[in-house]
This record gives structure tokens, sequence and C-alpha cells, in this order.
């Protein structure tokens, strides 16, 4: 008997699945500066929300993206 290809559980690369949350928890502290809920520095509140979806980038990563953020903030 063969496995129906429905019934397999569909598995989502862990790479992928961490950039998707990186970008998601991005798009929401950037969301929060331009709703002027952020008034705390960026990068450290972004290393909060990171830590909190169980994602761990190298700090120099986590200042890099805190400063793009702030840039398309500002925009």
């Amino acid at each position: 008997m063969t496995a129906d290809a429905s019934s397999e559980p569909i598995r989502s690369d862990p790479a992928e699945t961490q950039e998707e949350t990186v970008e998601a928890v991005a798009e929401d502290v950037r969301s929060e500066i331009r709703l002027g809920h952020v008034e705390d520095d960026v990068t450290h509140v972004l290393e909060e929300r990171l830590d909190e979806a169980g994602v761990h980038l190298r700090p120099e990563k986590v200042d890099d993206l805190a400063e793009d953020i702030e840039n398309d903030a500002s925009t």
C-alpha cells in the first residue's frame, strides 16, 4: 500500500521559518515605531522581540536589521 501524499506532514525548512519569523517581528516593530509606540532603542526592542519568538541572531545582524527598520520607519 502506498502512502497518500496528502496525509504526510508538511515539513518546512527551519531556516525559511526563522527568516519568516524575523521578517514578521521586524514588520511589527516597524509598525509600532510608525504608530509612536516604540520610544526605546530599536536594537534593544528588536532583540527582545526576537528572543521572545525563539530566534537568536548575532548582535551585528540585529544592529543592521534595527538600522534598516529605523530607516524604513522614518520615511
